[in-house]
């Protein structure tokens, strides 16, 4: 299933946009084809699940959509600046300025406190953190007591928070997350992702996830589902039954 592009119907914002990506690894008879024609619409203010069996494409489209990999054609859309043809010194301004981005192992700077790796993107900018949107987003990840403490004194749910926080702190247009809760325990898990439903329900932010969890899918507006580097169904509202559902029927046409 292709997406199509909104029509001047649908007044709904789009943070990031991907149009008729490929991408292939390798050449000739070891060529991979990762992503395969795929188009699909980022709403702003929404919280997207990506998923798919293994090899789907679902963390290539999540790196090509975050500017961490180039598409081998298609055209990947950051609000409404088109990517491809942007310089690397635009590039990373682009992902330290618009782009958010939660890693499953947490990518926390061991030397460094909480809250010094909370504002680490914004000090390599030279720029500081405006104090009430810091505070804001200390108070909805909970870390207040936490913030002298360096990531070995704190678990792996804080240690994920921190990282969260540190996705939001400099307003991004739109957070990734690759598999946020892959290292967790369920009841941290879910501390995560109520964090990050909390990001797009008070804080208006986008929040684009790549899960091979149902329950997890389920607290997101929107899944879309991959296979074979194509986008070949979406779901809204999900809840943990209607995404097992579209698995397993993926799962008896072979994808």
């Amino acid at each position: 299933m292709t997406i199509p592009a909104p029509t001047a119907a649908d007044t709904r914002t789009v943070a990031a946009r991907v149009v008729d990506v490929t991408k292939t690894y390798g050449k000739g008879e070891a060529e991979v084809r990762a992503l395969d024609g795929v188009s699909v619409d980022l709403y702003a203010g929404e919280f997207t699940a990506v998923m798919g069996p293994s090899g789907s494409g679902k963390s290539t489209l999540m790196h090509v959509c975050a500017a961490l990999d180039k598409p081998t054609t298609g055209e990947v859309w950051i609000g409404d600046q088109p990517i491809g043809g942007l310089k690397d010194k635009a590039l990373t301004v682009l992902r330290r300025e618009e782009i958010g981005f939660v890693f499953q192992s947490f990518n926390l700077v061991p030397t460094l406190s909480a809250e010094e790796n909370i504002v680490l993107p914004l000090a390599i900018a030279g720029r500081k953190p405006d104090r009430a949107w810091f505070d804001s987003v200390i108070e909805t990840v909970g870390l207040r007591d936490r913030l002298s403490h360096k990531p070995n004194e704190l678990s792996g749910g804080q240690q994920q928070r921190v990282a969260v926080a540190r996705a939001l702190v400099s307003r991004p247009r739109i957070v990734f997350a690759d598999e946020p809760t892959g290292n967790l325990d369920s009841r941290s898990g879910a501390e995560v992702l109520e964090l990050l439903r909390a990001a797009v329900d008070d804080r208006q932010q986008t929040v684009v996830m790549v899960t091979h969890d149902p329950v997890a899918a389920a607290y997101t507006d929107r899944v879309v589902f991959l296979a074979d580097g194509r986008v070949i169904e979406e779901l809204r509202h999900p809840d943990r039954e209607s995404v097992l559902a579209v698995m397993a029927r993926m799962s008896e046409h072979g994808r």
